[in-house]
């Protein structure tokens, strides 16, 4: 009997190692995508067309904390171009290993509200690339975009 109750704690113990060990990899795999990230280049594909759409009169700061995710783009010129340019969204995110999953809870462009979007992440160093589809049925939406970012500081 007192074998078993110690091979039972012993099981007990391994089990509950293993839960923390993945907890901790989670913690630490959030934790790497976390913090301040400014865009420094974007590509989209659609159909057979691949194209830059990063626009160097913008700018757009992502923030990644442990459960949200948001995101700001504005012109340079404070809004002063005869097509200023401000959009800003946000909403939840999970992060499994490589695959970040943002759930756009809210947008300047209400109609993308409620989407998920998927994407596989890699971070090194101090650049973050993120690669995925973005596609809004009702929209006629369906791309592949890749968009790099660079850790603010």
């Amino acid at each position: 009997m007192k074998k078993t109750i110690n091979a039972l704690l012993f099981i007990l113990l391994f089990a509950s190692c293993n839960v923390t060990n993945k907890l901790e990899q989670t913690k630490e795999n959030k934790s790497i995508v976390e913090g301040s990230w400014r865009l420094i280049s974007a590509m989209t594909t659609e159909k057979d067309s691949t194209f830059s759409t990063f626009n160097a009169k913008t700018k757009m700061i992502k923030i990644i904390n442990g459960s949200h995710f948001s995101f700001f783009n504005h012109d340079l010129n404070n809004g002063k171009d005869a097509n200023p340019v401000y959009f800003a969204g946000g909403g939840k995110y999970t992060l499994k290993d490589s695959i970040y999953t943002e759930n756009l809870e809210y947008f300047s462009i209400r109609e993308w509200e409620n989407n998920k979007f998927e994407f596989v992440v890699k971070v090194q160093n101090d650049t973050l690339v993120q690669k995925g589809i973005e596609k809004i049925e009702k929209l006629g939406i369906d791309r592949i975009i890749i968009e790099k970012y660079v850790r603010e500081k």
